[in-house]
């Protein structure tokens, strides 16, 4: 998946999903094309203009349906590695807490969970070895502990709407 865009949809949106957002939103989700201007290739391949993709997916993005649109990268290809990590912190603050964490460039992401394990982030490092510091790192800022949970097999879940 290297260089191709990841969208991450969430259908909570109180605003139904027409027939053409259903479609962007699957044909987003792989071979993006890689040129000069891409959203004019993939909205010619959708049968619209670009600058009315560029504004759906303004308007998805607005509206909390996709909460991300970006490229995925395999990154141990690249000598890196990521894992999934969490944090058990006060709920009173764990709204502070998350603004440390997202503050770090080693965090892509991150998620409240209903659990002890309260906070819930992707750490992305350049070396093997920086998922370890940047944990030690995070754990000195905060005060917490966090708990990281590398990947042990990989899997690709693919979201297809129907139109």
């Amino acid at each position: 998946m290297s260089g191709l865009p990841m969208v991450e949809a969430l259908l909570q949106s109180p605003a139904p999903l027409d027939d053409l957002d259903r479609a962007i939103i699957n044909a987003l989700q792989g071979g993006f094309p890689i040129c000069e201007r891409p959203f004019a290739v993939a909205a010619g391949q959708l049968g619209i203009g670009e600058a009315e993709l560029l504004a759906r997916v303004d308007v998805l993005m607005a509206r909390k349906v996709l909460t991300r649109f970006g490229p995925l990268f395999q990154i141990e290809r690249l000598g890196g590695a990521f894992c999934l990590a969490a944090m058990a912190v006060p709920g009173d603050r764990l709204e502070a807490v998350a603004a440390q964490v997202n503050a770090f460039p080693q965090v892509a992401h991150n998620y409240g969970r209903d659990h002890t394990l309260n906070l819930w982030f992707v750490l992305a490092t350049e070396t093997p070895a920086g998922v370890a510091e940047a944990v030690a790192v995070i754990e000195a800022a905060t005060g917490y502990p966090v708990f990281s949970f590398p990947k042990e097999k990989e899997y690709f879940v693919d979201m297809r709407l129907r139109a």
